[in-house]
């Protein structure tokens, strides 16, 4: 048996190219990552910022400032902290269920539109907060932009682009994540350095910005095709759209196959309910395990905390926003690498690559600062160098792999049918996983010290296995065809042809 599964999928390619609109419009839905990023890269500044700690976390100022007989590693360890970032995850999770209602009933562009609103009120209430319940209301409702973002644009990305370039457009989400991010390091470097230490409002509050260009962008966006399909009867208007993104008048093949998939779509009542048909198990399983192993790379133990590592490992709070800028460049680079070979190596190769290169960092970093940073005291510079440097490494891995992947590989396998069911899941289970890790963290720093590392790097040795055994390639496959991948697949066949031969059963008796 090979498990190196290649797949001979007679998914057919369909007529089309790039359109200048099709580009305008995607690039407008993707900017949703521009706040999600951005957020990221803000939480994790602001908290290593000293006027910021003194006004809402006094007691982690004390510590880190005037008791000296706390760890290195325990410092940061508070739940009112954690908390602080956390709260954003939890009001996605559960936003995303409502998202999909949303998106499944009313289209995409709806689910966008609301996220953007809700983003906007978010930052204006963060940046003007003046005790700790203001503060985390505003991430509540920052977190509710997320769950409805995170839950439409993938979507959107995905039934918008051409299947030949799908990798690439949904990529894109991942690149304004990175420039989001990035914005927010170099904003933060910027905002420390004002007189008076009212500069950390400023950062929060600039997430309305990318907010505002989302929500406004978003009322001239067009639905897709998929959604006027599902949403309407005419199947005219849906034509001449599919027309206009493709660039040509032969669109015919694609639209019989967006109708077939939408008038199976609309046999479905429950899709909730319907995800868990056994045909639809591969789907489930993906759904479920992608967001997981993606956040159980230790990812966000990189992008929230960064800044916090860096102050652990005795940098200087200039020189540990400046690291974590470095670190956030590093990784856009390597994204915008993966832009340009996801449809053209494939998703598996990739996820191979990047993992590698993310067990290999986080081994070596775990090491070097179980053998040279004790509970006390600061790391040499040449060793600190070196963990920035590997730490490089370990956001280019994931650059290259689960960060874009991550979201590339969900946003494409699911039936029109239960398709804003399956995300919906995605999005909670990556929002359930980043909450949990964002709120435990700093307790498993304080208690595992160094081996917080190696429990990640174990995971991604597990993760890495499933992409082997059990992933299929995705690459140039139709998004409307894609059920043909798990019937072609060793492992997966089973579920599909099972349940096919069920379902003729019942058929034939009726």
């Amino acid at each position: 048996m090979a498990v190196g599964v290649a797949i001979k999928s007679d998914g057919k390619q369909y007529n089309g190219r790039i359109t200048r609109f099709v580009l305008l419009s995607c690039m407008i839905a993707a900017s949703g990552g521009l706040i999600f990023g951005y957020d990221v890269g803000v939480s994790g500044g602001v908290s290593s910022m000293d006027p910021f700690l003194k006004k809402f976390f006094l007691g982690v100022y004390k510590k880190m400032k005037e008791d000296k007989d706390v760890s290195n590693y325990c410092k940061f360890d508070s739940q009112l902290l954690t908390c602080f970032t956390s709260s954003l995850y939890i009001a996605g999770l559960f936003s995303s269920f409502f998202a999909a209602i949303v998106t499944r009933n009313y289209g995409r562009k709806p689910s966008i539109v609301i996220g953007g609103l809700s983003y906007m009120v978010g930052a204006a209430i963060g940046g003007a907060a003046y005790n700790i319940y203001v503060l985390i209301l505003g991430r509540v409702l920052l977190g509710v932009g997320l769950g409805f973002t995170n839950q439409s644009v993938p979507l959107y990305l995905s039934e918008m682009a051409p299947s030949k370039y799908r990798g690439a457009f949904n990529v894109a989400f991942q690149i304004c994540i990175g420039i989001g991010q990035n914005s927010a390091t170099l904003i933060n470097y910027g905002t420390v350095r004002i007189k008076g230490g009212w500069g950390w409002r400023i950062s929060i509050a600039m997430a309305g910005v990318p907010a505002a260009v989302l929500a406004i962008g978003a009322l001239f966006l067009p639905e897709t095709p998929n959604s006027l399909i599902q949403h309407t009867n005419d199947h005219g208007k849906a034509k001449k759209m599919l027309q206009k993104i493709r660039g040509t008048d032969d669109v015919q093949a694609e639209l019989d196959d967006l109708i077939e998939a939408s008038n199976a779509s609309k046999a479905i009542k429950h899709p909730f309910k319907n995800l868990m048909q056994r045909k639809y198990r591969p789907q489930l399983v993906m759904a479920i395990a992608m967001p997981f192993f993606q956040q159980i790379t230790g990812i966000n133990v990189i992008s929230f905390y960064a800044p916090l590592l860096f102050l652990t490992i005795g940098s200087g709070e200039n020189a540990s926003l400046l690291s974590a800028t470095v670190i956030g460049l590093i990784g856009s680079i390597f994204v915008l690498i993966t832009l340009v070979l996801v449809d053209k190596v494939g998703r598996r190769p990739l996820f191979h690559i990047g993992g590698l290169q993310m067990l290999i960092s986080q081994l070596l970093v775990g090491g070097i600062i179980a053998a040279k940073l004790g509970d006390h005291g600061t790391m040499d510079k040449g060793y600190a160098l070196g963990v920035l440097i590997l730490i490089c490494i370990y956001i280019s891995g994931f650059g290259l792999s689960w960060g874009p992947l991550g979201w590339v590989v969900t946003s494409e396998i699911f039936p029109l049918e239960v398709r804003s069911a399956a995300q919906s899941i995605t999005v909670a289970v990556n929002l359930s996983m980043t909450f949990i890790i964002a709120q435990i963290f700093l307790a498993m720093l304080c208690h595992l010290k160094s081996g917080i590392f190696f429990f990640f790097a174990a995971w991604v040795v597990v993760m890495s296995g499933f992409v082997y055994f059990l992933l299929p390639e995705t690459k140039n496959i139709p998004i409307e065809k894609m059920e043909k991948i798990w019937g072609e697949h060793f492992f997966w066949k089973r579920f599909v042809d099972s349940s096919q031969s069920e379902e003729g059963g019942k058929i034939e008796a009726a």
